[in-house]
């Protein structure tokens, strides 16, 4: 966490989302939040094995080309 974050910034941010969004549309936001953040996380999880696919195939290419 940055240094300029502290327990009074993190305070004074839950109170104004409070004031903007009320306490009934909070659990929504953080629902919709969680799906987003894992949505991401599995994105990037799937370009990851993509890409280690992609080179693993590139590699085992080009010791045939050596062989040959």
């Amino acid at each position: 966490m940055p240094n300029w974050i502290g327990p009074w910034e993190i305070g004074i941010l839950l109170v104004i989302v409070l004031v903007v969004f009320g306490p009934k549309r909070l659990p929504e936001l953080g629902s919709s939040l969680g799906k987003a953040i894992t949505g991401f996380k599995k994105g990037l999880k799937d370009s990851n094995d993509e890409l280690r696919k992609a080179v693993a195939e590139t590699s085992e290419v080009d010791e045939e080309e050596k062989k040959s």
